[in-house]
């Protein structure tokens, strides 16, 4: 039997499995969302890129070959005038998302707030509704979804942030269930640590501050989480990935890490 499974997968070619095979990436124009473009398109992938920074979506687009579309999934009329341009649709990767502030409950600016709710929930709603015939459509539709490692867990001062990641994660867990029997996957990846703008974002753009949240330890970076992403869609048809919680070795949780001298 382990022969038989060994000789299995090393007749799986990933580049030939997803030839013809359209993804969609979400908050594509830089970090985790460019390096998976750039990881599905060698993989096969058609990949149809979605950001509000149309220049560097339109740079990228022509380095791996794919589409890019102006995206901004605060916006319903923006989804829809995306989604319309997407000709078919396999795979789903929602990355679009971010934080903002690092204030406790009692500070709490709700402006961050709502934009956290609209970006990382309600975004993540409007796409995925909008994108779910045609995944059901394809046959073999795949929902990944980019989600943190707050969305299972709440640390001080960061209430805005961990509230809306709890909520995207429910939102994608529900979906497992609602269409079990259907020819979609869904998985979520949970990433710790990873260094990109995220930090800067919830920031307002202070380098030092953000540099700091990755000082003394090796985080994971973009290409580590596009790996992750791109190993799962890249899965026989059979086989889902439910839940994925991807960490650096230094990091045990949301708020202890080890930090070298």
């Amino acid at each position: 039997m382990v022969g038989a499974t060994r000789n299995r997968r090393e007749d799986v070619d990933v580049s030939t499995s997803s030839a013809g095979r359209w993804a969609v990436v979400t908050g594509a124009s830089s970090g985790i969302g460019a390096a998976t473009a750039r990881q599905l398109a060698a993989a096969g992938f058609t990949v149809v890129l979605g950001a509000r920074r149309i220049e560097r979506l339109t740079a990228l687009a022509e380095e791996i070959g794919g589409k890019a579309l102006p995206l901004d999934v605060t916006d319903q009329e923006s989804v829809d005038a995306f989604v319309a341009q997407v000709p078919e649709c396999h795979v789903l990767i929602n990355n679009a998302g971010g934080a903002k502030g690092l204030a406790k409950i009692a500070d709490a600016v709700e402006d961050d707030w709502r934009w956290m709710w609209e970006t990382n929930v309600l975004g993540t709603l409007r796409v995925t509704r909008a994108l779910l015939p045609k995944l059901v459509a394809s046959g073999d539709g795949h929902v990944v979804t980019v989600t943190s490692v707050a969305a299972t867990g709440v640390y001080d001062n960061g209430g805005g942030y961990t509230s809306a990641k709890h909520a995207q994660g429910a939102l994608h867990r529900t979906l497992r269930g609602e269409h079990l029997g259907e020819p979609v996957r869904f998985t979520e990846i949970a990433p710790g640590a990873v260094e990109t703008e995220f930090s800067e974002v919830r920031f307002a753009g202070d380098k030092e501050r953000a540099a700091a949240v990755y000082r003394g330890i090796t985080p994971l970076t973009a290409d580590d989480i596009a790996d992750v992403i791109t190993f799962a869609v890249t899965r026989p048809p059979h086989v889902n990935l439910d839940f994925i919680e991807v960490k650096p070795r230094d990091q045990h949780s949301a708020t202890r890490m080890h930090r070298h001298e």
